[in-house]
């Protein structure tokens, strides 16, 4: 009953805030995403299963904004990720655990906001790949989610954000995220820029991202909430990508480079624990790593309701003098039955060899499953999404 009453009352000052400036909102949204899932081996059986955000988070949130004149704003957002199956915050103990910002919008100097936010590397170059969008979404990720880029789990607190306004196509964005650890400033701090060009039917992106000591306890990445990939000294990123749309069809390619110092463990999704320390039987993890991923992606609109699309990613790492290397394939036909609901068919495929046997990279784990007892995991995923 107290939390009907509170989203009536954000509702009614919503309500009321519209009526009283013209140019000011407030917007109640949400995007819910469920499916059943067919996967081949986890922990050496197949399995059925319902999954909640397959392929993008399931949340609910507010965000707003109020007119200030002169070209400045007031904007927020409030966003929580939860799980449709039964309810469940999907990073535990947050209670805005996907975004809680807010800041200051200059239509002639650009936004600077400060909070618990995406990075920006995920912000522009997320978007060239076919993880970050729906036409084929996190469980498509690249392994580990290792390069950030398909806007599923990290989030990074204490960030202070600056976009620029678009300029002739080009958008910069770079950020800064605090420890917030007296004694200890840049243990568990991030940082990093990326800048954006859009022409038409041109895209192009790139970025550098740097978190040092991530998931060792708060900070910037905190493990505590199961936001953060990997625990290590330091993960470092690069990426670049670029797309091209002609007719009904987007092609696009994507290449990223991650860095990994000292790695102690690295989140299955599927389990919520870290592999490496809590969960042996997964294998262990310790040592650098390195990992480059080559992805290539197409979508294509057949009919104005149906999208067909597919990617492929080649990952080439380096471990403890092995060379892993990762194969992974995504299919998945959509139907749109409205403008806000859709279903899809969504297949997934990854193969691993050339890892040491007994680490974590000797199993093939897709996003939000959990690892299979070899080299090999097939998912198969018809599903429904909702936005409101």
């Amino acid at each position: 009953m107290k939390r009907k009453l509170w989203f009536g009352a954000v509702l009614v000052l919503g309500t009321a805030s519209i009526s009283a400036h013209a140019q000011s909102s407030i917007t109640l949204y949400g995007l819910i995403d469920t499916g059943i899932v067919y996967s081949s081996n986890q922990f050496g059986h197949n399995n059925w299963q319902m999954l909640s955000s397959v392929t993008q988070n399931t949340v609910f949130g507010l965000k707003g904004s109020e007119d200030l004149g002169g070209g400045l704003h007031t904007v927020f957002k409030l966003e929580q990720g939860f799980i449709l199956n039964n309810g469940a915050q999907a990073f535990p103990g947050d209670g805005f655990g996907s975004q809680a910002w807010l800041g200051l919008e200059s239509e002639s100097y650009g936004t600077l906001t400060f909070g618990r936010q995406f990075d920006v590397m995920n912000d522009l170059v997320g978007p060239l790949t076919a993880e970050y969008n729906t036409w084929g979404g996190s469980i498509a990720g690249h392994p580990f989610e290792n390069d950030n880029l398909s806007g599923n789990s990290v989030v990074v607190n204490n960030t202070v954000k600056y976009v620029s306004p678009v300029w002739k196509g080009l958008n910069v964005e770079s950020m800064y995220a605090f420890s917030n650890k007296a004694g200890a400033f840049a243990n568990n701090r991030s940082y990093g820029f990326a800048v954006s060009y859009a022409n038409g039917p041109v895209n192009f992106a790139a970025g550098y991202l740097q978190l040092n000591n991530p998931g060792t306890g708060g900070g910037a990445v905190t493990s505590n909430d199961l936001s953060g990939n990997f625990i290590s000294q330091r993960q470092r990123i690069w990426s670049v990508g670029g797309n091209y749309t002609f007719g009904p069809a987007t092609v696009g390619l994507v290449w990223s480079h991650t860095q990994i110092d000292n790695a102690t463990g690295v989140l299955s999704f599927g389990t919520g624990t870290y592999l490496g320390t809590d969960d042996a039987s997964a294998g262990s993890l310790s040592g650098s790593l390195r990992l480059d991923n080559y992805e290539a992606n197409v979508k294509y609109a057949l009919t104005p309701a149906i999208t067909l699309s597919g990617a492929y990613t080649y990952t080439h790492g380096a471990y403890n003098g092995a060379a892993p290397i990762w194969h992974m394939a995504m299919l998945q036909s959509d139907y749109a039955l409205s403008k806000r609901t859709d279903f899809y068919l969504e297949g997934v495929y990854q193969q691993v060899h050339g890892a040491p046997d007994g680490s974590v990279l000797s199993h093939a784990m897709l996003n939000g499953l959990s690892p299979s007892s070899s080299n090999r995991q097939i998912a198969i995923t018809a599903g429904m999404r909702h936005t409101f």
